[in-house]
């Protein structure tokens, strides 16, 4: 669903580039289309689009196998250049045809760095002039007006194939006419600057220049740029795909080790998944998870027993107490709570806990003091006799204000489910029956009622752990701990797409796990449970 609201959004998968248009970088942008139409084809449908982002994360790879780098980064063989737009209109070069022996010394890495480097270098190239093509296509458009402007897109861009019927080609020598054309109407009708003319009694006055020749010099401008994009496009394709298959044929030489395992040679393989690079951090997107989700699932596993340790047994005592000063208490402390909205909870924990005009027991932000590094693992004292904290006491009072933001609005709901639940047995038969037979009330309520008490709470583990991941999303934001929350925050900020994916892949991932160890928790607490 993600990535159908990514690629159904005006614009697609490519709408932040499109965005940016003159104001980022060229080559930076170039760079990116270029990786989004090899990942996704983004001139394909949206569902053609999504089997091919699929076909990245899956460990089953199918074609030619990747190369593996020393330092485990993957190599894959050079994707096939488009062909150059409106092909009817401006017939592009013929095919070349490269004829290459790539080098088997000790040169054959260095030699195939730079042909890599070369041929990433002129699909960049390309398609930038792809881009200018476009824009100059649209200016035609717009010089000639009605049907074409029509015909432009919501931001006023042009689709090659929209105009393929409109016969808008020019031969070198029209293109020289044309723009002598346009400079001698620039030059007599006065399109550039006014001309100024004096009346009878010499004064002097501004003459606009004619609208049907300044249209006229727009259009013929407009047709020679046209003619020299299409032009430099060609040319630049014509480069790009030699650089391309000099850089196929020595990939296919082998200058790395071949990555995964074969299933099917040169078919079906087995391979580690493929989850993009992040161009708002220029990283490969695993990466980026691997440092930021043990974070998240660190606080969160932190959190969650502290949850359950505190709310269940409170809320047991509550259901065997119904109606006594502590279940009252209880009650309306943890539905205090639970009013108190997260992020208002994190800022009162800065301003006062975490403030040096005020209890300053805390740190502000972030995982560990910026000596952390020097510190041992334990707490431990010097020489001189001097106490140091260690890393682990560190990390533990680091942590201690976003643990506690993410942990007191559940107390609320597990202890009042909790109450429930057992009130819910404690009036059942077989409670009455074994209180008849003798059995103690310790026995009774936490052999008997909390067992059979346990699958509601469960149940409950399934909803309140993807909460507790959805609310590590604002404390760490607020806490600057570099998690999965601040990440996708970040990746959405910056429009990073592959970031975004694969950030909601593993918090779905996940959920699916909590929903996996629901179902074997109900096979340990109900022995009726059976899974054979």
């Amino acid at each position: 669903m993600v990535f159908m609201l990514l690629a159904l959004a005006p614009g697609g998968i490519g709408a932040s580039m499109q965005a940016a248009g003159g104001q980022g970088n060229t080559t930076g942008i170039a760079q990116q289309q270029a990786y989004l139409e090899d990942r996704y084809g983004l001139s394909d449908p949206v569902i053609v689009q999504y089997a091919k982002w699929l076909s990245s994360i899956s460990p089953i790879k199918f074609g030619t196998r990747d190369l593996r780098m020393p330092g485990g980064e993957r190599v894959s063989v050079p994707r096939p250049i488009p062909a150059p737009s409106l092909p009817q209109v401006f017939p592009p070069p013929a095919m070349p045809s490269v004829v290459f022996t790539p080098s088997t010394d000790e040169s054959q890495i260095a030699d195939f760095k730079a042909l890599q480097r070369d041929a990433e270098g002129a699909r960049r190239s390309y398609v930038g002039s792809v881009r200018l093509f476009r824009d100059a296509l649209a200016d035609v458009a717009r010089a000639v007006g009605e049907p074409l402007v029509g015909r432009l897109d919501g931001k006023g861009g042009a689709k090659p194939n929209d105009f393929a019927d409109v016969l808008i080609v020019l031969d070198a020598a029209q293109a020289a006419a044309a723009k002598a054309q346009s400079e001698n109407i620039s030059a007599s009708s006065g399109a550039a600057p006014a001309k100024v003319a004096s009346n009878k009694n010499g004064e002097k006055n501004l003459v606009a220049p004619s609208v049907a020749a300044q249209h006229v010099a727009q259009l013929a401008l407009a047709r020679v740029k046209l003619f020299d994009a299409a032009q430099s496009m060609d040319a630049k394709w014509a480069l790009a795909e030699e650089t391309r298959q000099r850089a196929t044929i020595a990939f296919m030489a082998g200058p790395y080790p071949k990555s995964g395992f074969p299933i099917i040679p040169n078919l079906v393989s087995l391979d580690t998944s493929d989850f993009g690079v992040a161009f708002s951090k220029n990283r490969p997107v695993w990466d980026l998870i691997i440092e930021a989700l043990p974070v998240t699932l660190l606080i969160n596993l932190i959190a969650f027993p502290i949850s359950y340790f505190i709310a269940v047994p409170t809320g047991v005592i509550a259901s065997v107490r119904r109606g006594s000063w502590f279940d009252t208490l209880t009650g309306v402390l943890y539905l205090s709570l639970y009013s108190i909205p997260t992020v208002l909870a994190g800022v009162f924990a800065i301003g006062f806990l975490a403030n040096n005009q005020y209890l300053g027991l805390f740190p502000v932000s972030g995982l560990h003091d910026t000596t952390a590094d020097t510190m041992a693992f334990l707490p431990s004292t010097n020489l001189a006799g001097a106490w140091h904290c260690g890393w682990l006491l560190d990390l533990v009072w680091h942590i201690a204000l976003p643990v506690l933001c993410l942990t007191y609005g559940s107390f609320a709901i597990l202890s009042k489910q909790t109450r429930a639940s057992m009130l819910d047995n404690l009036s059942a038969d077989y409670v009455r029956t074994a209180k008849a037979k003798g059995v103690a009330r310790n026995d009774v309520v936490v052999r008997h009622v909390f067992r059979n008490s346990l699958l509601p709470l469960i149940t409950m583990f399934v909803g309140i752990f993807p909460a507790m991941l959805g609310g590590s999303v604002v404390v760490e934001r607020i806490f600057s701990v570099p998690g999965m929350g601040s990440l996708i925050l970040d990746a959405i900020s910056n429009n990073d797409r592959d970031l975004i994916l694969a950030d909601t892949l593993m918090i779905a991932a996940v959920n699916v796990f909590a929903l996996l160890l629901a179902d074997i928790l109900y096979a340990v607490a109900d022995p009726r449970v059976s899974y054979e």
